[in-house]
């Protein structure tokens, strides 16, 4: 068996989810960067790899109660559960989050200016997340989902589709990116706080876009980490 400092992050919590919030309280990317050995990203980010090995191995092998085995889950199955929930809930979200900041930010945008830095980095990705989402489910998810029912399908059916590791890379990257606006966008507002004079709305804005960025690590380690492993494999 490998050794637990050996693996992955991304595939340490793809065993059991209830590692993610150990990782999350180090500040340990395992969505966007899951390609990562535990060990090199203690030492990157000066970590008691001992100590959270430990960590890790209290709750390894506990059951996730009411949650669901991922990696468990056939491929096309999982597509398709990650468009009718993630890509659903921020399709649904999108519009209310930008209307709840671009309320705040009229109110509250003199004497808190990053929230207009906020807003604008929050529409960005809403106009990426948007574009991906849709490559996603009328080319790649479809493709993966025929390539499981019927056998690996013809590179003329889909254009473009020299191997299936040039769509998923692309589809990474933009992870990456998102990943990335989605720190900024927590530095920005001090981890989801509300300052002391935050109305009602400044409250609720937060906490929409805490459950987002939530959500997306969650999304993007189900692709990053399961789905584009296992599709390129079956490939």
């Amino acid at each position: 068996m490998v050794d637990i400092k050996e693996r992955t992050v991304g595939s340490i919590v793809s065993e059991n989810l209830l590692i993610a919030p150990i990782l999350d309280k180090y500040g340990i990317d395992y969505c966007c960067k899951g390609s990562r050995k535990l060990v090199d990203v203690c030492r990157l980010q000066q970590l008691d790899v001992e100590k959270l090995t430990i960590e890790i191995s209290e709750v390894k092998e506990k059951p996730v109660k009411g949650g669901h085995d991922y990696d468990e889950w056939p491929i096309d199955l999982l597509a398709d559960y990650i468009e009718k929930t993630h890509h659903r809930f921020a399709q649904k979200a999108i519009p209310e989050i930008v209307r709840k900041l671009e309320k705040i930010t009229n109110v509250h945008g003199k004497a808190h200016p990053e929230l207009n830095n906020i807003l604008k980095l929050f529409k960005e990705s809403a106009i990426a997340l948007s574009n991906h989402m849709k490559k996603e489910e009328f080319i790649l998810f479809p493709y993966i989902k025929k390539m499981v029912n019927e056998g690996k399908s013809s590179s003329d059916e889909i254009p473009d589709f020299s191997t299936l590791s040039n769509p998923i890379f692309n589809m990474m990257e933009e992870h990456v990116t998102e990943g990335e606006r989605f720190h900024e966008i927590e530095k920005l507002t001090k981890h989801y706080t509300v300052p002391p004079d935050g109305c009602n709305s400044y409250r609720l804005s937060m906490e929409m876009l805490k459950e987002f960025d939530e959500d997306l690590h969650l999304h993007i380690h189900l692709e990053n980490n399961i789905l584009f492993p296992k599709a390129m494999r079956l490939e």
